[in-house]
């Protein structure tokens, strides 16, 4: 598979970013988690993320401090947390039987890539480099990233049918998951790879499958 095709574009959406097909409470719901998200990087922009309250957060939103809390558990999850969980459940329904544990990585990348660079709110430069730049939530991404690799892991045994605990699926995922997310944070470790990233960890896969080959 090459790694310059183009990512696949997001579904039509109303206006801010609002799926078309959608109830009217969800449609609510989406503008106000995105309320919540824009006024929260407007106030870290202006003032500084250790220095943003919840409060401030809720009152910049025109929401309630419950109603903040409804949608997120602490400010941090306002940054790091995403809403693609129904699109990477479909993403991975789609990818079909039969392929051996080099070509499935292959597969599981590219939709990853795909899915997280279509949305507006994953790809956000601003968010990116603010995970970059706050310890604290350059920290609790990093925990993010070994919770995906935990669940890639359980991906790949339930589709090659291998336990859980099988010591080389257990090598395997943590040799590729180590290379990947070393590539992709060479330059910014909060980032969604870009397609030069994606080149890198797809070229990376291709060196690891044929034995790491050195010179």
């Amino acid at each position: 598979m090459s790694g310059s095709e183009a990512p696949a574009r997001p579904a039509a959406a109303g206006r801010a970013g609002v799926p078309a097909k959608m109830s009217l409470r969800e449609q609510q719901k989406i503008r106000t988690r995105n309320a919540i998200r824009a006024a929260a990087m407007r106030l870290f922009t202006a003032q500084g993320y250790d220095k943003t309250t919840v409060e401030q957060i809720a009152h910049e939103a025109e929401v309630s401090h419950t109603t903040f809390f409804r949608y997120f558990q602490t400010k941090e999850q306002v940054v790091l947390s995403h809403d693609l969980d129904d699109d990477i459940e479909a993403a991975l329904a789609a990818i079909p039987p039969g392929l051996g544990h080099f070509d499935l990585l292959r597969r599981l990348i590219r939709e990853m890539y795909q899915v997280s660079a279509a949305d507006e709110w994953t790809s956000d430069p601003q968010r990116m480099a603010l995970i970059d730049t706050e310890p604290a939530l350059r920290e609790a991404h990093q925990l993010q990233k070994e919770q995906s690799i935990a669940e890639a892991a359980e991906f790949f045994a339930d589709y090659l049918g291998v336990g859980r605990g099988d010591f080389a699926l257990r090598v395997f995922i943590a040799a590729v998951g180590g290379v990947a997310f070393r590539l992709m944070g060479e330059e910014d470790a909060g980032r969604v790879p870009d397609g030069g990233d994606f080149d890198r960890v797809m070229a990376a896969v291709d060196l690891l499958e044929r034995g790491l080959p050195v010179g």
